[in-house]
């Protein structure tokens, strides 16, 4: 229990960082959004100044900092400039299309990572080895970005096995996530292949081998268990990656999540939908990493120790 409070407090400071970071990262992106709003050359200037009275833009930085957080603490996020609606009931019905194309995403690092790694960590030097070294390699190479475009082309265009443009089915999902998951499935693989490595060279695997054990068995029970932490924790942390890499994905293949919506709330200058994204994903941030924490230090007592 000491642990887990140890750990809510440290995360305290991280969400005050992210709701500053959010409030000034805003104002540093030109424009009024006042002129936004009324479309620019279509108001005058006295409407101009009237809304941007309205909406407390011509406050000191400190006073609308203030306003931010007592909204933050009641639960509000504010009113999106573009639609007067709530921006936390906007944010929410987009989050769960967010989610599982991050999901997804991280399914097939595991999926694909993990066996690799494994596999070439206990042959090291064998084709499987090499091959998964070439994988690996690709994966952190060639940007998601890019690949996302690849596969479109090459899965889209050219066979028509799966669409472009999500339509909401499952097969929908498929290319996003790939594109999204397959360079952190790469780091997964040659992370997972040194330790296996590491671990096999230790003195408890010699002396297993020396018992008589079997070899799946020292894999298994043995290296692959000791291995578990750090594979834990990069999956953790790259699940925060992979929300925030979301958000291109999403625009590439058309998806209604919160990237694309944080897209067209940054280029429309929409501050409250802007901040309330990063908050947002920020507490995803620190949510998650103080689950990785916490399952780090139920499978490792050292960790809660330290």
């Amino acid at each position: 229990m000491a642990f887990v409070l140890r750990r809510l407090a440290a995360a305290i400071p991280v969400l005050i960082g992210v709701t500053i970071i959010a409030f000034l990262l805003i104002h540093l992106i030109p424009g009024n959004p006042a002129k936004v709003i009324l479309f620019g050359s279509q108001a005058t200037p006295q409407q101009i100044a009237r809304l941007t009275t309205q909406l407390g833009l011509n406050n000191p930085l400190w006073r609308q900092y203030a306003d931010f957080i007592g909204q933050l603490l009641h639960g509000n996020l504010g009113t999106s400039y573009a639609t007067q609606t709530s921006v936390a009931h906007e944010l929410l019905s987009r989050t769960p299309s967010t989610l599982i194309l991050t999901g997804a995403a991280l399914l097939v690092a595991i999926v694909v990572g993990v066996p690799l790694g494994v596999v070439a960590g206990a042959r090291p030097g064998s084709l499987v080895d090499q091959a998964a070294r070439g994988v690996s390699f690709l994966g952190v190479a060639v940007p998601y970005f890019f690949l996302a475009l690849v596969l479109v082309l090459a899965f889209s265009v050219r066979l028509r096995w799966f669409p472009a443009i999500d339509n909401g089915t499952a097969g929908a999902l498929v290319l996003p996530a790939v594109s999204l998951g397959w360079g952190y499935a790469a780091i997964l693989t040659r992370l997972v292949r040194g330790r296996i490595i590491e671990e096999y060279q230790s003195e408890y695997v010699k002396s297993a081998r020396a018992r008589g054990c079997a070899e799946w068995r020292i894999l298994l029970r043995h290296a692959l268990r000791n291995s578990s932490i750090p594979a834990i924790t990069t999956i953790g942390l790259q699940f925060g990656n992979i929300l925030t890499g979301a958000a291109v994905t999403e625009v590439i293949f058309g998806r209604a999540g919160l990237g694309s919506y944080l897209a067209t709330a940054i280029t429309s200058k929409n501050i409250p939908v802007v901040q309330g994204a990063v908050v947002l994903i920020g507490i995803g941030y620190v949510v998650i990493n103080l689950a990785v924490d916490i399952i780090v230090g139920t499978v490792d007592p050292r960790a809660r120790i330290a």
